[in-house]
């Protein structure tokens, strides 16, 4: 089946010609991301939001808070806007301003539907920019020798059938996102049932609730067709380059003699 041309493959080469005179950028801590842009905002929200702590207003402050502060962070550390973070940003402020304004529950699950959708989206947008967003799912070059494997390409002719399979593998991780935006609506839909109006501090418990669950509702389904797409990469990039997966891999960084 012919990929519509706006996902036309990108020139693998452009993504990942090296550029020896600047240094390599700092990786994000995953784990720290997540604690300060989604788990600590959420547990601040819906555990300190009832009129005897903090209260509904001073919560939703102190939970934007971590997300807008490490999102400066950072955007100073390595000079890179944290996309996370302006999820982070996007997914507290929404729930906690529905809470606030007693918005019906049905908009809660547009929400919770919203965020794995934009990811989505941006992967799909980005494909064909500099910086497409499955370059740093799959294809990082932090991870994987890309200086070689492009020489190997060249070598052998077989640009054009990596960049189909390079385009087969962003459709997937669309895809991924896209079930996760249908699960996370209707796991909403289900346990977020309390209108705010009637009981804040049960919806802000069922709310709760729900965000336990949702990321791996998010995380297992993305994780698992990650990882088809990321084996589908390699296997090709094997079968069209005829490089092994440890040749293909960067070597861990050797240490100094003492």
């Amino acid at each position: 089946m012919r990929l519509p041309s706006l996902l036309g493959p990108p020139t693998v080469a452009s993504m990942s010609q090296p550029t020896p005179s600047k240094p390599a950028k700092k990786r994000e801590n995953l784990l720290l991301s997540i604690a300060f842009n989604i788990v600590i905002p959420l547990l601040v929200l819906t555990q300190l939001s009832s009129p005897d702590k903090l209260g509904p207003v001073v919560a939703l402050v102190v939970g934007l808070s971590f997300p807008l502060g490490y999102g400066i962070w950072d955007l100073l550390n390595r000079k890179q806007i944290n996309y996370i973070s302006i999820l982070g940003l996007i997914s507290v402020g929404l729930s906690g301003t529905f809470g606030l304004v007693e918005v019906d529950p049905y908009w809660l699950a547009v929400k919770e539907a919203s965020i794995p959708f934009a990811i989505g989206i941006m992967v799909l947008v980005t494909f064909r920019t500099k910086r497409p967003l499955i370059k740093t799912f799959l294809y990082n070059p932090q991870i994987l020798n890309t200086e070689v494997i492009d020489q190997k390409l060249e070598e052998f002719n077989a640009r054009q059938a990596f960049d189909k399979v390079f385009a087969f593998c962003n459709w997937l991780l669309v895809f991924s996102f896209a079930l996760s935006a249908a699960l996370n609506f209707f796991l909403a839909r289900i346990i977020v049932t309390t209108h705010p109006a009637d009981n804040l501090a049960e919806f802000n418990a069922e709310l709760g609730k729900m965000n336990a669950l949702s990321w791996p509702v998010i995380a297992i389904p993305s994780t698992v067709i990650m990882m088809i797409a990321l084996w589908k990469l390699i296997s090709s990039l094997g079968n069209l380059t005829g490089l092994k997966l440890e040749e293909m891999m960067h070597e861990p960084p050797k240490k100094a003699p003492k």
